[in-house]
């Protein structure tokens, strides 16, 4: 049998092979953390709540990168980079490019990484009037949609390939992201995919606001 049916069968039985796996949420001594927002909070609207956190992409040769930024209420990814390192550029520009194209949360959720309690990622978010919110460590459940997330891609895509370089891998994860957002039915979103009820919930709350303020 050749590799690529391995892969399939195993990724049918949902088996994965036991090895060393890069720490991806490893503390940085001296970075303030912040508490945990969430808990009792109803999430009822798009950009009430963001997530981030981020996975590692196996490659035929070590690893790459990846993060994503969540909306909390539709599970729409917002932005997503990829690097070769775990330096919080790559998720400082996720952050960025979210902003830029959706506004600021009220509350972004993210675990005690390195590099969510960086200067770089938590200055971007003061400034831009947003609460920072952390999980309690070791308590992965605490941004559990993100954590459900990254199963999916793994067994759907980076687990099917086995990618030389970094702009392979940007190609197929995107692909990956553009089907998830646009077509993949989500069952707690009543069978539709992500972007089509961001949009939708989006606009019906800006409706509701301005007839609040013209009444």
């Amino acid at each position: 049998m050749n590799e690529k049916r391995i892969r399939r069968l195993m990724r049918l039985m949902s088996l994965m092979p036991i090895y060393q796996k890069p720490n991806t949420s490893k503390a940085a001594k001296g970075h303030k953390t912040y508490p945990y927002l969430l808990r009792g909070l109803r999430v009822t609207r798009p950009n009430q709540v963001w997530a981030a956190d981020i996975t590692y992409l196996p490659m035929r040769r070590g690893f790459l990168y990846l993060v994503a930024i969540m909306d909390w209420h539709t599970r729409k990814v917002l932005a997503w980079r990829i690097s070769n390192t775990l330096e919080a550029d790559f998720c400082v520009d996720a952050l960025n490019e979210a902003i830029h194209k959706f506004g600021p949360p009220d509350i972004m959720n993210t675990d005690q990484g390195g590099q969510f309690t960086s200067f770089a990622w938590t200055d971007r978010l003061r400034r831009s009037g947003v609460r920072i919110s952390m999980d309690g460590k070791g308590r992965f459940l605490d941004n559990i949609f993100v954590e459900r997330l990254w199963r999916s891609p793994k067994y759907e895509c980076v687990y099917l390939h086995a990618w030389e370089t970094g702009s392979e891998a940007k190609v197929g994860v995107g692909k990956w992201i553009e089907f998830y957002n646009r077509k993949r039915p989500h069952s707690a979103l009543g069978g539709r995919p992500p972007a089509v009820v961001y949009w939708l919930r989006k606009n019906e709350t800006q409706t509701g606001q301005q007839e609040q303020r013209v009444a």
